[in-house]
């Protein structure tokens, strides 16, 4: 019978002990343990998975507390994060370690709500033991074939769209300048500005991922500029291990006739898997993402409560946010219009309007 055990957070330590592991993720590195921590505002939890006096395996998280109830997230919604739960030995079963992790989050860390998304978690042993689930949908890349297999494998508009960007002049660069985090959210305003919604973060998610992740080497950061050398796209993308993932991307509206998104795409594909990176996790079901020939996957996101109440009222959080995103973008466009450029009135007024998860 599995237990946990509260080791105290150390990076260093945690470092060495995370690369013992074959089934590491980036999103559980020091340097992504330390972004959520500043932008969640909350605690990094790290424990060790004890059967009897053996330690096989561990886990990594972050505690916080919203709506004065503490949460254990490993990741939570909102968090920008993709898989993280769970580094075990090999033939350690995960659904027998998560049974033990809801005993230690409720009982021993006083939390009221765990989520958990690991990416070797089986979703057949999920439906067995009837726990809390959602599915996380989207899309994946074996970067293991040869750079001419991986680019005949994209859909015929997707080669067509990329010929073309590189017709009219297009370029990708790696980025590496302090300019970067406020082009990409520039774009991603006009991204969903398009659907009539604000970003559900902030420039300063941005910037503090840059920060941490930089100089990890896990972080890779791409801009596409026009014949004219206009940044006109970009792409933020993160990688560890085995697997990387398209973090964002973004675009003005105006120059998507140029096609960059698609070349951002491929320069991404050849950059990952030149760092040696096995699989590229496009992050997201978007049926868009169809054509960078991927396939799909589906990967269980377990989810407990000590409380009946809370899985409805996580459901209405989540349609708050929603709401909260149009309204921001509605003030945003009218106090846009209303001040001249440079007032800084219109973005402190806005702060309370912005989705914060």
């Amino acid at each position: 019978m599995f237990r946990f055990e509260t080791v105290p957070y150390d990076p260093d330590w945690w470092n060495v002990t995370l690369h013992q592991f074959s089934d590491r993720e980036v999103h559980q590195s020091p340097a992504w343990l330390a972004f959520l921590a500043e932008t969640q505002r909350g605690n990094i939890v790290t424990a060790a998975v004890r059967d009897g006096d053996a330690t096989v395996g561990y886990f990594s998280g972050l505690k916080v507390h919203k709506f004065g109830l503490s949460l254990l997230g490993s990741p939570l919604p909102g968090w920008t994060t993709s898989y993280m739960g769970f580094n075990l030995a090999d033939g350690v079963p995960r659904m027998q370690a998560f049974e033990a992790l809801r005993c230690f989050a409720f009982c021993e860390l006083g939390c009221a709500h765990l989520e958990v998304m690991d990416r070797d978690l089986d979703a057949d042993s999920v439906q067995a033991n009837s726990l809390g689930c959602r599915a996380y949908q989207g899309f994946e890349i074996d970067l293991a074939p040869d750079e001419n297999a991986l680019f005949s494998r994209l859909k015929t508009e997707c080669r067509t769209c990329i010929r073309k960007a590189i017709r009219c002049g297009v370029s990708i660069e790696e980025a590496r300048d302090d300019r970067f985090a406020a082009e990409y959210y520039a774009q991603l305003q006009d991204v969903f500005g398009k659907q009539g919604l604000a970003p559900t973060y902030g420039v300063e998610r941005v910037a503090a991922l840059i920060r941490h992740l930089l100089p990890t080497g896990n972080l890779l950061l791409l801009r596409a500029r026009d014949s004219e050398g206009r940044s006109i796209a970009s792409a933020v993308c993160v990688a560890m291990h085995r697997r990387g993932f398209v973090w964002g991307t973004a675009s003005w509206r105006q120059f998507q006739h140029l096609r960059p998104n698609e070349l951002l795409f491929w320069h991404a594909i050849l950059r990952l898997k030149a760092r040696g990176i096995r699989y590229l996790d496009l992050c997201g079901a978007g049926e868009y993402k169809r054509k960078y020939g991927g396939y799909r996957i589906s990967v269980p996101w377990l989810h407990s409560s000590r409380y009946r109440f809370l899985p409805a009222f996580r459901s209405a959080v989540a349609i708050t946010s929603r709401v909260r995103q149009r309204l921001a973008w509605r003030a945003q466009a009218y106090l846009g219009a209303q001040h001249p450029v440079g007032d800084e009135r219109p973005a402190r007024w806005l702060e309370k309007w912005q989705p914060t998860s």
